[in-house]
């Protein structure tokens, strides 16, 4: 068996101590990264009953899993992601790439309308240590969301997406400001302090 380096054994010992890994634990929520999006919710109230929300990079399900609970089964959430997700009740989930046509189709299909009302992505990429290839492929990732939103957005609608500051990091958003009426970025307490990540809120698609 490999040897934990340093780095990955205080990752491990932080994370079996962490309070929103024990309150996800006991509460019954897929990962801690539910109470990131709980928190934004609080005071922006994306999810709302009824609405139609597609989540991206959704796996393990902890966005999914807390907006369910919210759209209720008035609404769809549509939960997509490549690497296999278990079934969570009033939650479609598409196996796939989102950059491919047919897993494009597959979520629109299950949406249930031509539109949406919210965007969802938590996506990161596999680290790979090196800040420079981390940055690139958290900006791609980001990149696709916002595209991804451009095409399946109803006027008025929101997207909710991870980013990490770095180079990159001002384009996007100035490129969300160009789409959206209102654009913030949100660093919600469940969100570790020394992590590079943060939120971008925005709200009001096609309303510039």
């Amino acid at each position: 068996m490999p040897k934990r380096t340093k780095s990955s054994a205080r990752w491990l010992a932080e994370h079996a101590s962490d309070e929103f890994v024990k309150r996800a634990q006991r509460e019954g929520w897929r990962s801690r990264a539910v109470f990131k999006l709980a928190q934004i919710h609080e005071t922006e109230r994306l999810l709302r009953p009824g609405i139609r929300c597609v989540d991206l990079g959704a796996a393990p399900g902890g966005w999914s899993q807390y907006a369910a609970r919210i759209v209720g089964g008035a609404g769809r959430i549509v939960a997509t992601d490549i690497l296999p997700m278990d079934a969570i009740p009033g939650v479609d989930f598409v196996q796939g790439d989102f950059r491919e046509a047919a897993v494009l189709e597959a979520v629109l299909a299950l949406v249930g309308a031509p539109k949406v009302d919210l965007v969802l992505s938590d996506m990161a990429p596999n680290m790979a240590g090196i800040d420079a290839v981390d940055q690139a492929r958290s900006l791609h990732l980001a990149e696709l969301a916002l595209e991804f939103a451009d095409h399946v957005l109803a006027p008025g609608g929101d997207l909710l997406l991870k980013l990490f500051q770095g180079a990159g990091f001002d384009q996007i958003i100035r490129d969300a400001r160009g789409r959206y009426g209102r654009v913030v970025t949100k660093k919600p307490k469940a969100s570790r302090s020394r992590s590079p990540e943060i939120y971008l809120l925005a709200r009001q698609f096609g309303m510039v």
